[in-house]
């Protein structure tokens, strides 16, 4: 017999994908999301793939924020305030209601990932390899 409902779009798939890929203590807005997922110019579906999203999938929908760092949902909210506690206990800052993607955007500085100190654990294993 066939399900009622119809099956998942490719399109909310990869973007859903995408949402579960955000590292904690990072963020991502709606339209990077869009563009990891193959689907440019696409922000506004990101919105609906989360609010139609059931919550046993457990994405962290907390991690997308508004172009400008801004939490999406009216600020003082019970959805606001949820987003906000959620953030911080990942060590995410929110302050006005923004969060600073310099600081806290996934994979933003790509200079430093590319040319920065190398990790710690890499600096040690280097160490032992001299010694």
């Amino acid at each position: 017999m066939k399900s009622v409902r119809p099956d998942t779009p490719p399109a909310h798939l990869a973007i859903r994908a995408m949402i579960a890929a955000i590292p904690p203590g990072r963020v991502a807005n709606y339209g990077e999301i869009a563009r990891r997922a193959g689907l440019p110019g696409r922000a506004r579906l990101v919105g609906t793939v989360l609010r139609e999203a059931p919550p046993t999938l457990h994405l962290p929908w907390y991690r997308v924020l508004r172009a400008d760092g801004r939490i999406a949902f009216p600020p003082g909210s019970r959805a606001f305030r949820d987003q906000v506690r959620r953030l911080a206990g990942e060590g995410v800052l929110v302050r006005g209601g923004r969060v600073d993607l310099a600081v806290h955007g996934w994979e933003r500085d790509v200079d430093h990932l590319l040319w920065g100190p190398p990790a710690a654990a890499a600096r040690r294993g280097s160490a032992r390899a001299k010694a």
